[in-house]
């Protein structure tokens, strides 16, 4: 069997496999980045209880108003065309039948009294004083914002000039008329009252009348129209304007809520800004024909002082209401059972209160049961408590201690609060608003059932519910 070839024999490879190795590291990092990858989602997820601490404090709101100046204005026209010369100062009180102006109808007084002005003139010391005393106010009062008041204190200067010339000018009235000049007219004044010489159209505006348009206008088109001596003026042409009356009143744009307010305290300080003076005036609240809420501010004296000004910026100096001060954000409404005061039992085994509720046993048999409950509420003018809703069910019995009588839980009636949060659980607390704006509300301090300095309430109340885990 030499020739035989040899067989061929083959083997089979097969590949090795590596034992699985684990990392026991790596497999606690994954699982913690998982973890943390989780708590981020939820984080983001989820809304957040923020606390909010209670504090003290009050509220600071806008007292600072302009308001439009209603007097008893009577407008005097001239009865002839001419140049007119005053002899009364602007704000000077004039009587009946006292001389108040002339009119030149030729122009020769103006020429005589420009003749007499190119000689030597000396002033008296009561004269200087007069004008110093008049400086030294406009000085002291001056506001660059309100420019205008420059030419108000110019036109008062030139008047503040022309009583001081009254003497000169009459005796060139004399002199014209000895010459055999009578082309000169005097007006006397109609009635006692202050004089005023310029206008403005306001005169008869009545506080009813006032709208947000004269404010508006007062930026764009006001015009005070201010007259001067030696001016040339037609028939029936304004030429002074006298207010007999010492009353007089600003009406200043308001809240309606806030005006109301301010009705209630009947009279308020004002403080004006023109000259820090202060009075107090009788407020009243109007809605005018613009459907806007006006509060009118009466006086019964220095109307003299602003006899001058149709608009003025005015303070009104109120106290401010104090108490605990909370954000707008944590108030919230809750709905509870009324309970009359002779079903609750004050003062349980813990010292909390308590109510004696129907229920029944095992087999059937209706018995009763002493239940703790929190009351969050009593009303001294009902004599009911307020109780959670969610301790009791409507159609309830409860029983007055001692006695058979009944009641039958049924009215509810809703309470404005906050959730409080010193138990780490979301504690709903009845609050007294005692004032608000827009962000805050000031709450009245130390009530039974209300709010402590230096408790934590919820910021938001809208992100959690009642009884909710806060810690």
């Amino acid at each position: 069997m030499a020739g035989k070839a040899k067989k061929k024999t083959t083997s089979k490879i097969k590949k090795y496999r590596k034992p699985l190795n684990l990392n026991i590291g790596m497999i606690i990092f994954s699982v913690i980045f998982l973890y943390v990858v989780v708590c981020v989602i939820i984080y983001f997820q989820t809304s957040h209880i923020v606390r909010y601490e209670v504090q003290e404090g009050s509220l600071s709101t806008n007292n600072l108003y302009r308001g439009v100046v209603l007097r008893d204005e009577t407008v005097i026209r001239t009865s002839s065309t001419g140049y007119v010369n005053y002899c009364a100062r602007e704000g000077e009180r004039v009587a009946k039948n006292d001389l108040v102006y002339v009119v030149d109808e030729t122009g020769r007084l103006s020429q005589e009294l420009e003749a007499l002005s190119q000689g030597e003139n000396t002033l008296s010391k009561k004269s200087l004083a007069e004008f110093r005393s008049e400086i030294v106010a406009f000085t002291h009062d001056f506001d660059s914002s309100n420019y205008n008041a420059v030419y108000d204190f110019k036109y008062s200067l030139k008047n503040t000039v022309l009583k001081l010339a009254n003497e000169n000018m009459l005796k060139s009235i004399d002199s014209l008329s000895a010459s055999g000049i009578n082309a000169i007219n005097y007006s006397y004044a109609p009635k006692t009252g202050l004089v005023a010489y310029w206008t403005d159209g306001y005169e008869n505006l009545q506080p009813q009348d006032v709208t947000m348009e004269i404010f508006d206008n007062e930026k764009k088109d006001y015009k005070k129209k201010q007259n001067i001596s030696n001016t040339l003026l037609e028939a029936g042409d304004p030429v002074y304007k006298l207010s007999t009356d010492e009353n007089w009143s600003i009406v200043i744009p308001i809240d309606a809520e806030r005006g109301a307010k301010l009705q209630e305290e009947g009279y308020i300080k004002v403080r004006f800004l023109k000259n820090q003076y202060e009075s107090w005036g009788q407020a009243k609240l109007l809605v005018n024909g613009d459907g806007k809420s006006y509060l009118q501010l009466s006086f019964t004296n220095s109307m003299i002082t602003f006899l001058s000004d149709r608009f003025l910026d005015v303070e009104l100096i109120v106290e401010d209401e104090t108490g605990l001060k909370i954000p707008l954000s944590s108030i919230v409404q809750k709905e509870f059972f009324l309970i009359p005061e002779e079903f609750v039992i004050p003062g349980g085994n813990n010292g909390g209160d308590s109510i004696v509720r129907q229920c029944y046993l095992e087999n059937g048999t209706i018995s009763s049961e002493i239940v703790e409950i929190e009351v969050y509420n009593f009303d001294n003018e009902t004599k009911e408590y307020y109780l959670d809703s969610s301790m009791l069910n409507p159609g309830d019995i409860l029983y007055k201690l001692d006695s058979q009588e009944t009641y039958t839980v049924s009215r509810r009636a809703t309470l404005v609060g906050v959730y409080n949060m010193n138990k780490g659980y979301a504690d709903f607390k009845q609050i007294n608003i005692l004032y608000q704006n827009d962000e805050y509300a000031i709450v009245k301090p130390n009530t039974k059932y209300g709010l402590s300095v230096y408790d934590y309430i919820v910021l938001n109340a809208e992100s959690v519910r009642d009884n909710q885990l806060t810690n």
